[in-house]
């Protein structure tokens, strides 16, 4: 039986179970490793993420509590497990190896609301993801609406049929890059593409109503009092002005629903307070990361 002392250099284990699949838990780790010279591997599996890392003791001990520290924003931890990690050949560096599969005891998280930095760069026009409407990272972005099965990879996503180009695949392996192993990341050149199509499927002149792209003509269609049926990535939604009493009226036809509610959409929540209060709870969940946050 091998001894370990305390002050010496040895090995441990680290099951960690909860919401960590798909939120940059990964990277985070790896740069975590980095600061501390600590070396070893991480992977996904069916259960969540499994660590093994080898190291100084005083760095290993400072591992787990600067990780607790460092989370990304979407990760949360329900359980660790650690254990004596017995190698014979201490590793020389720390890697993100290929994730391995078995019996499910892990969770993926919904869908997050866009985060600031994608949104800067969605409105940026010197950005090559300047008014690309599928912009995402490790930090927001669909998650449980386009998994097929786990663990969270994007071979088991619908993104699967969306090759990167070498541009988005550059990115998506750079663990310093936030959109490392970003599964659902594209852009203009190798993603999904929002199309403006009529209802019966004949041809129109998109520069009737925009010179820009079409989910700006799109806007403009709801400008005019158009109804718009938007095909999102979980399921379907028909939009009209909610100013336009004569849309919305004939939205209500269409739909056969009179009198019940139909659901808001605002920019800000500045808009919603023209039309409703909002309490300290309301504002709180309306910019949480399950929102449409404050854009």
């Amino acid at each position: 039986m091998n001894t370990v002392f305390a002050d010496e250099p040895h090995g441990e284990c680290i099951r960690v179970r909860g919401l960590v699949q798909g939120v940059g838990f990964r990277p985070t780790v790896w740069r975590l490793a980095q600061e501390l010279a600590l070396t070893g591997e991480i992977l996904n599996d069916s259960e969540g993420v499994l660590i093994r890392i080898w190291g100084e003791a005083e760095d290993l001990k400072r591992f787990l509590p600067s990780l607790l520290e460092s989370l990304p924003p979407l990760a949360r931890i329900d359980k660790l497990e650690c254990s004596d990690w017995v190698v014979g050949k201490p590793p020389d560096s720390f890697r993100i190896i290929a994730s391995e599969r078995g019996a499910i005891h892990t969770g993926v998280l919904p869908d997050a609301a866009s985060c600031d930095d994608c949104v800067r760069e969605t409105l940026d026009p010197f950005n090559r993801r300047y008014r690309y409407p599928f912009t995402n990272c490790t930090h927001c972005g669909p998650r449980f609406s386009i998994l097929r099965k786990i663990p969270y990879d994007r071979a088991n996503t619908s993104m699967a049929q969306f090759p990167l180009c070498e541009d988005c695949r550059s990115e998506y392996e750079n663990p310093d890059d936030r959109r490392f192993h970003a599964q659902p990341t594209a852009c203009h050149v190798c993603g999904p593409k929002a199309r403006l199509r009529r209802q019966d499927g004949s041809p129109f002149s998109l520069d009737r109503f925009t010179s820009l792209d079409d989910i700006d003509a799109a806007a403009n269609l709801l400008r005019t009092g158009e109804i718009v049926l938007i095909k999102g990535i979980g399921g379907f939604h028909l939009a009209c002005d909610a100013a336009n009493a004569s849309a919305v009226n004939r939205l209500r036809e269409r739909k056969g629903r009179p009198h019940k509610p139909l659901a808001l959409m605002a920019r800000d929540i500045e808009v919603i307070a023209r039309y409703a209060e909002v309490g300290e709870l309301d504002r709180r969940a309306l910019l949480s990361k399950r929102s449409l946050k404050k854009y």
